[in-house]
């Protein structure tokens, strides 16, 4: 259940049982034995009485007395160490509830020879040692720690109580937890890159929410054995307040299964290195002929932002655009097409970056320079569905379909209206992706039909893989070469792409945010049979920013 903190074992010496009740000794200046009746009158406070007219039940009040604490304590401590849960809770202020905990103790935690040791009594606190033997299925393990217990006054009867919490059974319980041992959740696994070593998060710190993932999903069904441990299991109280459940006690260690994955070792390492350097950067790789995953990363380790983020794509949602604007025969890249320093669109203005424009140019041209209105302006023409079903039927995205071996976030492209549907053309409104989408996206251009990501073989579990319905046409891919090559020669693409043709093709993004001075920064790009998409966020342009992580991640294809 995670890295839990233990429960150091502390050995003290174990009480005597007299009579059935414990007798301590406790040493120390002007301290005498525990007695089950009486007092040092010295030590002893002044209790008062109260009375009514009509001659009711006297209630004692006041504080209580030495030998009240001492004999509360004492009963509550021997029943629960002889197993008498019902004796031990009906000295406290919850019967129900100390009922229930200190017979879970046995039955659920399955500690027994439970030996408890009253330590020096401060006030109307006294401390206590535990130690026993948890014991499950043949499997036994010494148990030790340190508690304490407060005594009360009943405000109704007078009697002296324990003031019940659960953290008297154990200081780690919150009111509402219980303690249970038994096996410890999902069994571990031990995942192997393409070539058979072994990843770790050590090796690899990004990997830390995929070996996660990969536990979850194939654990119990990868030979692994679960481990046994004694836990905190958290109530609903402390589930609202965050509280994760704790190991307290591990008794045998998980045998680990084995997850063969797609990761390359190669590129794992390189993509590790490239987000190190480059605050809130990640990144994926991966075959675009197979849909083989052969590297993730992230600068950040708590989060699988590439696989999981969902984040607007800005200007690499353009080669999804361009799909269905060729599809439906509205433009074709040597057509001629403006693009208009402003576009207004049901009351909202549009603008380029940088307020360009390009009043005499081909829609190549407006691809390669990213020129937002020349996508934007297509829009009247347009269904409020079009762009959401190109992006479903053709990529295979936005359907929550996907079953890569770990959790992922397939992308969202909702039916927009009006200028919120102008905003999507261009990756904004919203439309949001992940690295892993828009490295899809780019294989699905470099191979001409979707191939669903994976980063487990669909044979190792005999899950199904999702499919897009239907396939671009060998022309609308040769057209969407045409473009991404023109923007990795000569257009946005150009500098970060250098050296890497000719069989490549690439598209950056730079995606507003509200609340953020400078946008993230996108990139996607193809060389050969080799994909890579990054986005760092808050970075500035893609082309800039993520280009470089990219790009040096595709001149290790060669």
């Amino acid at each position: 259940m995670g890295n839990r903190r233990r429960v150091a074992e502390r050995r003290k010496t174990k009480p005597a049982v007299v009579g059935g009740m414990i007798a301590v000794v406790v040493v120390g200046a002007g301290v005498g034995v525990y007695a089950l009746t009486g007092g040092s009158a010295a030590d002893d406070r002044t209790a008062t009485t109260s009375s009514s007219a009509d001659d009711k039940p006297k209630v004692k009040t006041g504080p209580l007395s030495a030998t009240e604490v001492q004999t509360t304590a004492t009963k509550f401590l021997t029943s629960w160490q002889q197993g008498k849960a019902t004796q031990a809770a009906a000295v406290t202020s919850d019967s129900t509830a100390a009922t229930a905990l200190l017979t879970g103790y046995t039955k659920d935690a399955h500690v027994k020879d439970v030996t408890l040791t009253p330590g020096t009594r401060t006030g109307d606190k006294v401390p206590f040692s535990v130690k026993g033997t948890v014991s499950y299925k043949g499997t036994s393990k010494p148990l030790a720690y340190e508690s304490a217990l407060t005594v009360v006054r009943n405000k109704e009867t007078g009697k002296p109580q324990v003031d019940w919490h659960s953290s008297v059974v154990h200081p780690d319980l919150k009111d509402g937890d219980t303690l249970v041992t038994g096996e410890s959740g999902t069994p571990p696994v031990k995942a192997y890159d393409r070539d058979g070593g072994e990843l770790t998060a050590a090796k690899y710190p990004s990997l830390g929410p995929v070996l996660d993932g990969l536990r979850e999903k194939y654990g119990k069904t990868a030979g692994g054995k679960a481990g046994i441990e004694l836990d905190v299991v958290r109530g609903k109280a402390s589930q609202k307040a965050k509280l994760s459940d704790t190991t307290l006690l591990t008794l045998t260690k998980g045998t680990p299964g084995k997850v063969k994955t797609t990761l390359s070792p190669t590129f794992q390492a390189a993509a590790e290195r490239q987000v190190a350097a480059k605050a809130r950067s990640s990144v994926v790789v991966m075959r675009p002929s197979t849909g083989e995953i052969l590297a993730v990363a992230n600068q950040n380790h708590t989060f699988n932002v590439a696989f999981q983020g969902s984040l607007a794509p800005g200007s690499t949602m353009k080669i999804v655009t361009s799909t269905m604007l060729f599809e439906k025969d509205l433009i074709h890249p040597d057509d001629s097409h403006p693009c208009p320093k402003t576009y207004k669109l049901a009351g909202w203005t549009f603008h380029n970056d940088g307020d360009s424009e390009i009043k005499q140019g081909s829609f190549k041209l407006a691809f390669g320079a990213s020129c937002n209105n020349a996508f934007i302006n297509f829009a009247p023409k347009l269904s409020n569905s079009d762009l959401t079903q190109e992006a479903q039927q053709v990529y295979g995205l936005g359907m929550n379909n996907w079953a890569i071996g770990v959790p992922t976030f397939d992308g969202s492209i909702p039916v927009m209206s009006g200028a919120q549907m102008g905003a999507s053309l261009i990756g904004q409104g919203g439309v949001r992706m992940n690295p892993l989408n828009m490295a899809s996206v780019a294989s699905t251009v470099q191979a001409g039909v979707f191939h669903q990501p994976y980063l487990v073989s669909p044979s190792v579990d005999n899950r199904t893989l999702a499919k897009a319905s239907r396939t671009m046409s060998s022309k609308t891919q040769a057209e969407l070469k045409e473009v991404m090559q023109y923007t990795a020669s000569y257009g946005t693409a150009a500098k970060a792409m250098a050296g890497l043709g000719p069989n490549y093709g690439a598209k950056t993004g730079s995606a507003e945010v509200d609340g953020q001075k400078k946008p993230n920064g996108w990139f996607t790009a193809y060389k050969g049979d080799l994909v890579a998409a990054g986005v760092v966020q808050a970075g500035g342009h893609g082309g800039d920013t993520a280009g470089p992580i990219v790009a040096a991640l595709l001149k290790l294809g060669g």
